[in-house]
């Protein structure tokens, strides 16, 4: 390897959650998310810009009904899919994002598209308007489970057991609020960038707007890349992902700066998690909910956070 190229990393998460109920569950998702990891470490490896591995890991991640994000989010109170995506480019330090976006497979596309404009945030109605302008075909990410926990809590019958971090019976907690998926890549020209994208909360408020198109859910710099997971008024509240990174260009170690920021938000009673990795090459990741569904890749090895004990943890390699 030449001076001037660093070892890729990357880091992902299908979000955070209160349960991921059997072992059968676990290596579920651990599957799916290994299958995300290596595809898009591949692609690190071959010379492709962090930007580009992070859109092509959140379209993965979308197209999996397992994650509420893309196909298989959750469904509003009125019975429709709105959506939310955000995409950070750290070496140009843009940030774009869609909130309230339906009919479209990956969110995460409308948010690269914005890069290169000076409108980089669009609503449900611009963003329904830039779905005409590149002529993108309308798509229907509703799942049949996704239908059903409608329907049933439409009914007043509704089990929250069902609504869960991911749409599968055996492995879903007790809150759709919680899915989230995101992706955090260093390329090998040392460029840094995140990429976040969800389903909402479920059963939510008409018009409420997920952290997951805000920069307290999503960010980076030249520094560091954070995506967040979890509760999202929680995570606005703290402004995690912002609050992260200027950790880390402050001084403090990414590691540190993730210590810090969860035990603050621990205190607070949050109910969230986040990944992230700087320039260096470190990796992070915390919670303060039970569960935290993600996945990374070193440049020597795969592993997870799915054995992660409950309650408040931070690590980090």
């Amino acid at each position: 390897m030449t001076s001037d190229r660093v070892q890729p990393k990357l880091i992902i998460h299908g979000g955070a959650g209160s349960s991921l109920k059997g072992k059968g569950g676990a290596e579920a998702v651990r599957q799916s998310l290994y299958q995300v990891i290596e595809e898009v470490y591949l692609l690190l490896q071959e010379g492709a810009t962090a930007q580009a591995a992070v859109v092509r890991g959140c379209q993965l991640l979308e197209d999996d009904p397992r994650f509420n994000a893309g196909t298989g989010s959750v469904l509003q109170s009125d019975g429709q899919i709105r959506m939310s995506a955000a995409l950070m480019n750290g070496t140009t330090q843009k940030f774009s994002g869609v909130i309230n976006t339906a009919r479209v497979r990956h969110p995460i596309d409308l948010a690269l598209f914005l890069q290169d404009f000076d409108d980089r945030i669009l609503s449900d109605y611009g963003s329904a308007e830039l779905l005409r302008e590149l002529q993108i075909p309308l798509y229907d990410p509703t799942t049949d489970l996704r239908l059903q926990e409608w329907i049933q809590e439409r009914a007043g019958n509704f089990d929250k057991a069902m609504a869960g971090v991911v749409a599968e019976r055996e492995l879903v907690s007790d809150d759709a609020g919680r899915g989230t998926i995101g992706v955090v890549a260093l390329d090998s020209q040392g460029r840094i960038s995140a990429g976040t994208s969800t389903g909402g909360k479920g059963f939510e408020r008409v018009g409420r707007v997920s952290d997951s198109a805000m920069p307290a859910g999503n960010y980076a710099t030249a520094q560091a890349g954070i995506s967040c997971t979890g509760i999202g008024e929680d995570i606005i509240d703290e402004c995690l992902a912002v609050r992260i990174v200027v950790r880390v260009t402050d001084g403090l170690s990414l590691k540190a700066a993730f210590e810090r920021s969860l035990t603050e938000a621990h205190k607070n009673d949050r109910d969230l998690g986040a990944i992230g990795l700087d320039a260096t090459g470190a990796i992070a990741w915390g919670k303060t909910s039970e569960v935290l569904l993600a996945a990374y890749h070193t440049g020597e090895k795969i592993a997870d956070t799915l054995d992660m004990a409950e309650g408040m943890q931070v690590s980090a390699v």
